[in-house]
């Protein structure tokens, strides 16, 4: 079966929870949901990964790069500065998207650069958990 990787970064394990009017009502397994029903159609399963540390993210993108399809991968506020996590992405052979609930070029400044979005096949901002979905879509379009 195929396996799609659902990787999510620092403070993204308390969503429904943390500043709902920015992050939304819904919670990460809701969000593994919503990407578990997008790809079940193909045949394929979802295995979803949150961590507050960035080398547990590390380990988990290295476990998972030969038997994935493709990854959405919300890094949280390591978007900036998450190096190992970059580097970590930039060997993982398969598409993977960069997800963020909210516009995050609609926030603070130091928000609006990713270190990581450059090696994505796409990213994808603002919509809430609909961003997930979407992502879950594209990597099924990628994979044909």
């Amino acid at each position: 079966m195929t396996t799609v990787l659902l990787l999510n970064g620092p403070n993204l394990g308390i969503l429904g929870e943390r500043e709902p009017e920015i992050y939304g009502h819904d919670t990460l397994d809701d969000i593994a949901g919503f990407v578990a029903d997008e790809v079940a159609g193909a045949g394929w399963k979802v295995v979803s990964i949150q961590d507050d540390c960035e080398g547990e993210l590390v380990r988990a993108v290295h476990a998972h790069r030969s038997s994935t399809v493709g990854a959405i991968v919300n890094p949280g506020a390591l978007m900036m500065a998450g190096w190992s996590l970059r580097d970590a992405l930039a060997a993982y052979p398969a598409p993977w998207i960069e997800v963020h609930l909210s516009n995050v070029w609609a926030r603070e400044q130091f928000r609006h650069e990713s270190v990581i979005a450059p090696l994505a096949s796409g990213v994808i901002v603002g919509f809430g958990s609909l961003g997930y979905r979407l992502a879950a879509r594209a990597l099924l379009r990628l994979s044909e």
